[in-house]
């Protein structure tokens, strides 16, 4: 018996369709030929991937090393201490507490409230408080203040109090333009002392050819160059010539120069230090340091004229603020209404309002019924602070106010009413009205 051809040799196949079947061996297609066309990699290529793993490895494990390092520094991290460390490098560098409406001065980058710069500059700062560099350019800073905000996000009991950042609005918000003022030159030496202390020495007008063009009719005499007929202090202000109120420097009486107040009777030489030493058109004057509101809220002299009715100071402040009235626009509303009046000016000569507000002793006013033209920034100011409560009053009646102010009741007796200061919220200035309960 014939046994079969294997299979994987020879595939039979019949040929033709007659009775002699003619079979034809074919061969078989083998595995290998029809396996894919693929060559073995190179043992160079395989020793390159195993390197390539080896350096992975460490890799993926100084990352994952490095993560949990992360990690655990961030779990080991104290919130109370970041707090206060950062707290303690937002301070102001002149309030000492955190910063409140940052600026930077520039160059130098210190940074202070934006209201503590602006009192340190009303005061005569002329550069950085903190290092004293000469700067002109200040800027509020954004990116300070999103890092405070979000400081007292997380720790909400270091913010300021309510009435702290109230009295810090009203000094300035962002916006508000600050320059601090070039260093001004020093004043020159009250020309009352000579070289040895005992003589008067010439005013600007006593030299001859001095650069305001108008001399002396009686010049004094120079002590260094003729001390037998100089001018001893002992005896007084030199014929022509007195002291002028702001500088305390001599001055010639009846130079061009020369402004006397109407109020004070005190003159001012207009010469070392013009806009202060000046008495002004009585409209124009300003109140001497009562430029803005700010000045007003740390005058206490402002809380005397109310009484002490602190409540009542608060809400005129607020109504300030609200309006954008300055100490100036108030001053002159005050000179209009006493104007209107009959006697003018007349009571507050008779109360004598204006004795010796200046260190130097003014004139004899020839007639306390004249019209008044002139007054200095000193009496202006006096003005200011007289008529500030009757002028309040005034205000509050044109109903610009909130209206749950304008419903409060008045007491029948007004600032005469011995319990003003105890239940100052419930008390307003007039008369008008009655106080239930009072």
């Amino acid at each position: 018996m014939n046994e079969p051809a294997p299979e994987s040799v020879l595939d039979e196949r019949r040929v033709g369709s007659g009775p002699i079947g003619l079979r034809v061996a074919v061969p078989q297609a083998s595995t290998s030929a029809t396996a894919p066309l693929k060559r073995r990699a190179s043992e160079a290529f395989e020793d390159a991937s195993n390197d390539e793993t080896k350096h992975k490895k460490p890799k993926e494990t100084n990352e994952k090393l490095v993560g949990e390092s992360e990690e655990g520094s961030r779990a080991s991290v104290d919130g109370g201490a970041l707090s206060d460390n950062l707290e303690e490098e937002l301070q102001c560098g002149c309030c000492s507490a955190i910063v409140y409406r940052p600026v930077v001065v520039n160059p130098c980058q210190h940074f202070f409230c934006g209201s503590c710069l602006m009192l340190w500059i009303k005061n005569g700062g002329t550069s950085c408080p903190a290092c004293r560099t000469v700067s002109s350019n200040v800027s509020f800073s954004r990116p300070l203040e999103k890092v405070v905000d979000t400081l007292l996000r997380h720790a909400p009991g270091k913010a300021r109090s309510a009435s702290e950042r109230m009295q810090a609005d009203a000094i300035y918000h962002p916006g508000v333009h600050i320059r601090i003022p070039s260093p001004r030159q020093a004043s020159p030496e009250p020309s009352l002392s000579s070289v040895n202390g005992m003589y008067v020495r010439p005013c600007p007008n006593c030299i001859p050819g001095n650069q305001w063009g108008w001399r002396c009719p009686q010049p004094i005499v120079d002590p260094d160059v003729d001390p037998t007929n100089a001018w001893p202090i002992d005896e007084g202000s030199p014929p022509g010539h007195g002291v002028c109120g702001n500088c305390e420097n001599i001055l010639a009486l009846q130079a061009p120069t020369t402004t006397r107040c109407d109020f004070c009777q005190v003159s001012f030489c207009g010469i070392n230090v013009p806009i202060r030493c000046i008495a002004g058109p009585i409209q124009n004057a300003q109140p001497h340091g009562l430029t803005d509101l700010s000045d007003l809220i740390q005058c206490g002299e402002v809380y005397e004229c109310f009484e002490g009715n602190t409540v009542e100071v608060d809400i005129m402040l607020d109504y300030l603020s609200a309006q954008g009235l300055t100490p100036k626009h108030i001053y002159r509303e005050i000179i209009q209404h006493i104007q209107n009046q009959p006697r003018q000016f007349a009571p507050l000569i008779e109360l004598e309002l204006f004795m010796d507000v200046h260190s130097t002793s003014g004139g004899v006013d020839p007639d306390p019924s004249a019209p008044r033209s002139r007054i200095c920034r000193v009496c202006a100011a006096e003005i200011l602070l007289y008529g500030l409560r009757d002028w309040w009053v005034r205000e509050r009646k044109k109903g610009f106010l909130e209206r749950h102010v304008l419903a409060r009741p008045d007491c029948p007796e007004g600032s005469q009413c011995p319990r003003q200061k105890l239940h100052g919220p419930y008390h307003s200035l007039s008369s008008s009205q009655t106080l239930a309960g009072c």
